[in-house]
């Protein structure tokens, strides 16, 4: 290819790569949103079915919360697990607990505990003195069988902004 043939179709490359960086999304510190508080649902699988024969796959189940604000505590109100009927299961918490800026924390349901079964989740509620950035709450499942493993993640969805 010729230097003058290149040329123009450099020049559109670079075109491209300029007009994809400017329609490329911003965030801007407006577009974060802050919060003092919500109740968040995070789905929980306790096994999950595989095989033309839906045989159940035991999985051990994580739910994690992190606070993701650099500066300032939130305080976990209630974490509570609920079985796949919405049948409280267990409350993990018999006070408050406060988690200090960039702190985790987690609740672990144990591999063969089908109590909760395939429709499981918690409830975690929380709030804070002030807004904040609000945590990230998800659900880690894994499992292995006879050299197959599995596992996935499952981000909690807020169903009360408080």
């Amino acid at each position: 290819m010729k230097l003058s043939q290149a040329t123009p179709m450099m020049i559109r490359f670079f075109m491209v790569l300029v007009l994809a960086g400017l329609l490329a999304p911003m965030v801007n510190a407006e577009d974060i949103k802050l919060s003092d508080g919500q109740t968040v649902y995070v789905p929980i699988y306790s096994h999950i079915y595989s095989g033309i024969k839906a045989r159940p796959f035991d999985l051990a189940a994580t739910l994690s919360i992190r606070n993701t604000d650099p500066t300032h505590s939130i305080t976990l109100v209630a974490v509570t697990y609920y079985d796949s009927d919405g049948k409280l299961l267990k409350e993990y918490l018999s006070e408050t607990a406060k988690m200090t800026a960039l702190m985790s924390t987690r609740y672990i349901i144990m591999e063969g505990d089908k109590t909760g079964g395939s429709g499981a989740n918690f409830i975690v509620k929380w709030k804070a003195a002030q807004k904040v950035n609000p945590p990230i709450i998800e659900g880690v499942m894994i499992g292995t069988h006879s050299g197959q493993g599995i596992s996935f993640v499952s981000r909690g969805q807020i169903i009360k902004d408080e």
